[in-house]
C-alpha cells in the first residue's frame, strides 16, 4: 500500500471519526455534539483534516488540501454554533447542516482512497475517474440529501 507513517495515523484517525459519525447518525439522526460519538467525530475529524494537509503525492496545494481545511471549517462553525447558541433555535439547523455535509465530505477520499487501493494488488478501481467511485459517491449524495431533509424535518418539529 506504500502510507507513510503520518499517512497510517492519518487514516486510523480518519476511520475511527466516520465510525463515530455513522453510530451518531444512527442513534440521533445527526451527529450530536453532546454524545460521545459526537466528541469523537468532531475530534477526530479535525486531527484527520489537519493531518491530512501534510499527505501529497504531488508538491503544493492540491484539492485534498483545500477540501481538508473546507471540513475543518464546517465542523469548527458547527461547534461555534453548539456551544454558543444552545436550545432548540435556528443555529441547530445550520449545526446539523454543517457536520452532516463534514461527514459527507469526508467520504469523498475516503471511497477513492479504499477502492484504489483495495483489495491490495488487485483494487476495486483504477484511479479517481474509474465509474464504480463516481457511482459511490453519487449513491452517497442521494443519501446526503435524503438525510438531510430528514434532519431538517425532525429539527423543525422540535422548534
Amino acid at each position: 500500500m506504500g502510507l507513510s507513517y503520518l499517512g497510517i495515523f492519518h487514516t486510523v484517525i480518519g476511520v475511527i471519526a466516520i465510525i463515530a459519525g455513522l453510530v451518531s447518525l444512527f442513534k440521533s439522526a445527526k451527529i450530536d455534539l453532546k454524545s460521545w460519538s459526537g466528541k469523537i467525530y468532531f475530534n477526530f475529524t479535525l486531527v484527520a483534516s489537519l493531518t491530512a494537509l501534510g499527505l501529497s503525492s504531488v508538491k503544493g496545494v492540491n484539492p485534498g488540501h483545500i477540501l481538508a481545511l473546507f471540513i475543518v471549517i464546517l465542523i469548527v462553525a458547527a461547534y461555534y454554533l453548539f456551544a454558543k447558541k444552545p436550545g432548540n433555535n435556528r443555529s441547530r439547523f445550520f449545526e446539523n447542516f454543517f457536520l452532516s455535509f463534514s461527514f459527507f465530505l469526508s467520504l469523498l477520499p475516503t471511497v477513492n482512497e479504499t477502492f484504489t487501493r483495495v483489495p491490495v494488488g488487485h483494487p476495486l478501481a483504477s484511479g479517481p475517474q474509474d465509474p464504480l467511485i463516481a457511482k459511490t459517491i453519487l449513491i452517497l449524495f442521494i443519501l446526503f440529501i435524503g438525510g438531510s431533509i430528514l434532519q431538517y424535518r425532525k429539527q423543525r418539529r422540535m422548534c
